[in-house]
């Protein structure tokens, strides 16, 4: 019992302090995959000391120490060119002391030199365009959010040798392709931080709506999602797509338990019960977004879906939802990000403003779009607003359609259940 206790309190800090230790060793060594090493080394250090000696008063510092120590070991071994040598005498020095800052304050300390801190930068190397972006979410996972390998082959549905070697080969493509351990700077900055955003949101959305299995939600990729949002809100308190990005999943988040019903079936937007709705997370999500709008007065994508999300939160009741609002914003949206999903969001948000007809017309002139071909949410949107026109037949055609072309089963089903209905 004893033994059990201790593993999850091991297990419960390493998920909390794993990347912060793997980005200070990664600083160190300058090789991401030697950095993660080092780091596992320490877990396994305090899974052999700590069920005999108990855990200490400070395991995150316990952890950080011995991962520096390995760290030290590692650099006394290996040889290196003339030129490093006094950094590694500098590495060397700052290793060998004895004090463990506090993170806030080592925090507080890089926040002075623009937004260099370890964890940003372990951040940027993993989430590199040099890496597939199935490669980029899996090393995320891996190394920010303290996920082992099965966690994430079971949150993804896909064999655990799978998502192994997508790790492997993703510290060797960065290793071969020379990825300096750094913040980017200029416009680099920018394009690289819509990257990290971005597997951030697909790690988000693929918890809120799994696009395959028999969930609904994987609440486990949603936590992870909104941690490295939080975390990047931290660490680079500047950007304002970042503070949109993490008012977006905060918002969303918190309509997790009013997704589905006691069946685990979906609950649509429009009827779900508000009062289960989580008024704290909501309120944290207003706060980043007033945070991003301060920022940045011209928004960006994600402050925009922000917004829309923030009109929802704010309607105490389905009806008082302001639909005029949300279709201005979709049309802001289509203009910084186009793309033919938004634009089938922006047909939905026209339908509840102006009539089904008029977002049938937008949905309609979709149909003929490549990227839409295999995307199942185009006949379903197109199946309801048919619906609501009475043209029932037709509706129940598109929604069977849509049911064979979703992955996911609890999405299948809910269609199925649409087109039974109509009939």
């Amino acid at each position: 019992m004893m033994h059990s206790v201790v593993h999850q309190a091991i297990a419960t800090v390493w998920r909390l302090e794993s990347g912060r230790i793997t980005a200070h060793v990664a600083r160190v060594v300058r090789d991401v995959g030697v950095a993660e090493e080092l780091a596992q080394d320490a877990l396994v250090s305090a899974l052999e000391h700590w069920p005999k000696q108990g855990v200490p008063d400070n395991p995150a510092a316990w952890l950080m120490t011995t991962a520096k120590r390995r760290a030290l070991d590692h650099l006394r071994h290996r040889q290196m060119a003339e030129a490093r040598h006094e950094d590694i005498a500098a590495d060397l020095q700052a290793l060998g002391a004895d004090h463990v800052p506090d993170f806030v304050d080592a925090l507080d300390e890089t926040r002075q030199d623009g937004i260099g801190d370890d964890l940003l930068r372990l951040v940027f190397t993993a989430c590199h365009p040099v890496l597939s972006t199935d490669a980029r979410v899996a090393l995320t996972l891996k190394l920010l959010g303290g996920l082992t390998t099965h966690e994430i082959a079971r949150a993804f549905l896909v064999p655990e040798a799978t998502i192994a070697q997508r790790i492997v080969r993703a510290k060797k493509s960065l290793s071969e392709a020379g990825v300096p351990f750094e913040v980017p700077r200029g416009d680099a900055l920018g394009e690289r931080l819509s990257s990290v955003l971005e597997v951030v949101y697909l790690v988000f959305n693929e918890g809120y709506t799994a696009t395959s299995g028999d969930d609904w939600m994987r609440p486990t990729l949603c936590d992870e999602a909104l941690r490295l949002g939080r975390m990047l809100a931290q660490i680079a308190p500047q950007q304002a797509e970042v503070h949109g990005l993490l008012a977006l999943m905060e918002i969303q988040a918190s309509r997790a338990a009013a997704r589905t019903d006691a069946q685990g079936r979906p609950v649509l937007l429009t009827e779900q019960d508000r009062s289960r709705w989580d008024a704290l997370l909501i309120r944290r999500g207003l706060d980043a977004l007033a945070r991003a709008e301060a920022l940045a007065p011209a928004p960006g994508s994600y402050q925009l879906q922000a917004a829309i999300a923030a009109c929802h939160a704010r309607a105490a009741r389905a009806q008082d939802t302001d639909w005029a609002r949300i279709a201005d914003l979709y049309g802001a949206l289509v203009r910084v990000a186009p793309s033919p999903v938004v634009e089938l969001n922006r047909a939905v948000a026209v339908s509840m403003h102006t009539g089904p007809a008029d977002g049938l017309a937008i949905a309609d002139a979709l149909q003929g779009d490549k990227a839409l071909r295999q995307y199942h949410w185009l006949p379903a949107v197109r199946g309801d607003l048919l619906a609501q026109l009475g043209r029932l037949e037709e509706a129940c055609a598109e929604f069977e359609r849509a049911a064979d072309l979703a992955g996911n089963g609890r999405e299948r089903t809910f269609l199925l259940e649409r087109a039974t209905s109509l009939r």
